[in-house]
């Protein structure tokens, strides 16, 4: 299954998903997990899906926030390096560099 939901705009690469997107997915990997055998639910598994949803969407926030961090930055090297800079190369560099040492996983 793929599940590339990425958007290219101002070169962030955040994936961008409605509620509903976000519900339809924490849905079906439970559905998924479940068939296998693989989960059982302590709590409610309305309460499981509830605070998936929730954990989702934090973490698309987060990747928000990362995005803008990179994007300032690459403005500031740009400033620095005018004519030679490449920002559709560089973003995905500094991204990975600045998740990996926030502790962020992509």
């Amino acid at each position: 299954m793929n599940l590339d939901f990425r958007s290219q705009a101002s070169f962030s690469q955040s994936m961008k998903m409605t509620d509903k997107q976000i519900q339809r997915l924490v849905k079906l990997m439970f559905k998924e997990l479940k068939d296998q055998g693989l989960v059982t639910f302590k709590e409610s598994e309305d309460k499981a899906v509830r605070r998936s949803e929730e954990i989702v969407k934090e973490n698309f926030k987060k990747e928000v926030e990362l995005d803008h961090l990179v994007n300032k930055m690459m403005d500031d090297l740009e400033r620095q390096n005018p004519g030679e800079f490449q920002r559709f190369k560089m973003f995905p560099l500094l991204k990975k560099r600045l998740a990996k040492e926030k502790g962020f996983i992509l």
